[in-house]
């Protein structure tokens, strides 16, 4: 459970990163604890995104991703977060991507903030 409280801020710690660097990844609300909450809720749609549809897409892409020796990878992750507010904007939460090219560079962002993120903070196991 930990574990998977560790995740969640840290997808959430990157998509405000992405919303702050990037004009096009807009995330509404009346107040500072209203977009905190809409952040957590979005980073737990990126999280079942990234768990129930990436595998599938990356299986199928496969040969693409080999042929592009991993770069494909940017296109994949650029379609979870469209996917993530195409969900959010049906959950009516105020998380929106404008564009494919927003969605890369979004994409990409959050990998690396993820990543940074999830290196400082615990995993939950001890």
């Amino acid at each position: 459970m930990k574990n998977f409280v560790v995740k969640t801020i840290a997808n959430a710690g990157a998509l405000a990163v992405a919303v702050w660097l990037l004009d096009k990844i807009t995330l509404t609300g009346d107040s500072t604890g209203k977009k905190i909450w809409t952040l957590i809720l979005v980073a737990l749609v990126f999280g079942l995104v990234n768990f129930l549809v990436k595998p599938i897409v990356k299986l199928f892409s496969l040969p693409l991703l080999i042929l592009t020796l991993g770069l494909f990878t940017l296109v994949v992750n650029a379609l979870m977060l469209l996917l993530t507010s195409w969900l959010a904007d049906k959950l009516d939460l105020s998380f929106h991507v404008e564009g494919f090219w927003t969605a890369v560079l979004g994409g990409l962002i959050i990998s690396i903030v993820s990543w940074a993120l999830h290196m400082a903070l615990p995993d939950g196991k001890d």
